[in-house]
């Protein structure tokens, strides 16, 4: 299968990290995502309804993010994955990267993250 859908770049502003600093306040984070799921019959009909909102998907993240409060980037993005596959079953795996673009470090470096994929159990 190689019908992707992607996401990028979706910047989301919430709490995360282990630090007393990144506990009290919010950082700006960055999110790639890919959908892998068959999407030939959306292309032939041309319907919204065959194939997955990524409109939809994206609040989805947004949720999931804010309201985490995560300590962890690595559970954050596992988290996410999970929300994704659980919210559209012709979602065969999804694919979550996730950057501080801000990190709470003294090296100057562009941002942090991990990544993730997820594929739906056979």
């Amino acid at each position: 299968m190689d019908d992707l859908i992607e996401l990028r770049g979706l910047r989301v502003s919430a709490i995360v990290g282990v630090l007393a600093e990144e506990r009290e306040r919010e950082q700006p984070l960055s999110l790639d995502i890919d959908l892998a799921r068959p999407f030939r019959e959306a292309a032939a009909s041309d319907d919204l309804l065959a194939t997955t909102n990524y409109a939809e998907v994206l609040a989805l993240v947004e949720s999931v993010v804010v309201e985490g409060r995560f300590l962890l980037l690595e559970t954050l993005a596992h988290r996410v994955a999970q929300a994704v596959l659980d919210y559209d079953h012709a979602i065969d795996a999804v694919s979550v990267r996730v950057h501080k673009t801000r990190p709470p470090v003294p090296q100057d470096v562009a941002s942090v993250g991990v990544s993730c994929t997820l594929r739906r159990d056979a």
